[in-house]
């Protein structure tokens, strides 16, 4: 329980810190000098809410609640809801809690809420100010002048600034959800999120790519390939080759030599070249005096598997990352990838339905 009271750790080096640390001391800086030279001798010429605005705008510029509008609207438009509820409420306490409310209901309404907004109006009351050029000088310009501040030190240090939100791009056709599930869920949650809706999406895919690409990464070809596949000798005769594919319901059998290495593959492609298909009367009867043995001792035709076979076949390691296959799938047409261990003996067989497989199970929900 103790733990949950305890702040979750960030996700920023160093150098980003640095970075809003910096930029947090230049735009004050700049806010201040400018304002100081500007203000009337006793004069305000800074006020303590920009502090608040000045974390927004460096550290976390691409916050809905750290935009331009935000800062000048929210703190300006929070002075004014201060100084009328100063005039209207006389006891202070009253009036504190009051303006606070009611600056975060304008905030709302003028959709520049900024959570510094709420000291803004609390200042005014606490400090008595009942003139409303307060809410230009320092309220206004204060804001403007750190906000152009931000803008110039997030352009030059690489962070969007103002953080314009671009329409959301048209989902992949096998994504997982669609901007009307995001919505749909951001509707029943609520609330205000110190995030846009459009950094969450994308968020939401970036970290959808990344897993895939994770659980994809740690699949090798043995944890994938079908097992025990039945193979077939180099003089093994056509008829028998032919009859395993049907019974097993295969369409390719690797070729094997004596020392059980592979050095070829026939699929029924092979044995359909050797016929001719652009006659479809007789396939059949043609197909089956192909697979016949010759009864004489010598013939011009095939006779065994290693007759026939593609003697240039593309083979994988079981401990290599499946995703290297990819290539071999889509740009070269392979249909099946024959699997071998280190001694160089087939222990596996990968077919595009094996590979199809192993992808639903990396993206499928619950996985």
């Amino acid at each position: 329980m103790l733990r949950t009271w305890l702040p979750a750790p960030t996700r920023i080096d160093a150098k980003e810190r640095l970075r809003a640390v910096a930029g947090a001391l230049l735009g004050l800086l700049l806010t201040g000098l400018v304002c100081r030279e500007f203000a009337g001798l006793g004069a305000v010429w800074l006020i303590a809410p920009l502090g608040a605005s000045a974390v927004l705008v460096f550290a976390v510029p691409a916050s809905p609640l750290a935009q331009p509008w935000s800062v000048v609207g929210g703190n300006t438009v929070s002075a004014l809801v201060g100084i009328a509820c100063v005039h209207w409420i006389p006891d202070a306490a009253w009036a504190g809690a009051c303006a606070t409310a009611l600056a975060i209901g304008v905030m709302f309404s003028l959709r520049c809420l900024h959570p510094p907004g709420g000291a803004m109006a609390l200042l005014v009351v606490l400090t008595h100010t009942t003139d409303f050029s307060f809410a230009l000088f320092p309220a206004m310009a204060n804001s403007l002048l750190l906000m152009l501040a931000g803008v110039a030190y997030n352009t030059l240090t690489g962070r969007r600034y103002p953080h314009v939100q671009a329409a959301p791009a048209t989902p992949p056709p096998d994504a997982r959800f669609s901007s009307a599930d995001l919505d749909a869920v951001l509707a029943r949650y609520n609330q205000v999120l110190d995030i846009s809706r459009d950094d969450l999406e994308s968020l939401i895919q970036q970290t959808e790519v990344e897993s895939f690409r994770r659980r994809m990464g740690e699949l090798r070809c043995a944890d994938i390939m079908s097992r025990d596949p039945v193979s077939v000798q180099f003089g093994t005769p056509l008829q028998e080759a032919w009859q395993i594919m049907q019974q097993r319901h295969i369409k390719a059998l690797p070729v094997m030599d004596r020392t059980q290495r592979v050095v070829g593959i026939v699929t029924q492609a092979d044995f359909f070249r050797h016929i001719d298909l652009r006659l479809h009367q007789g396939l059949g009867a043609r197909l089956r005096s192909f697979l016949q043995p010759s009864p004489s001792v010598t013939s011009s035709k095939a006779e065994v598997v290693g007759q026939i076979m593609t003697k240039q076949v593309r083979v994988a390691t079981d401990d290599r990352p499946a995703l290297d296959l990819v290539p071999l799938f889509s740009d070269a047409g392979h249909h099946h990838i024959p699997i071998i261990d280190g001694g160089q003996r087939l222990v596996g067989m990968i077919t595009q339905s094996d590979f199809v497989r192993a992808l639903y199970r990396a993206v499928r929900p619950g996985n």
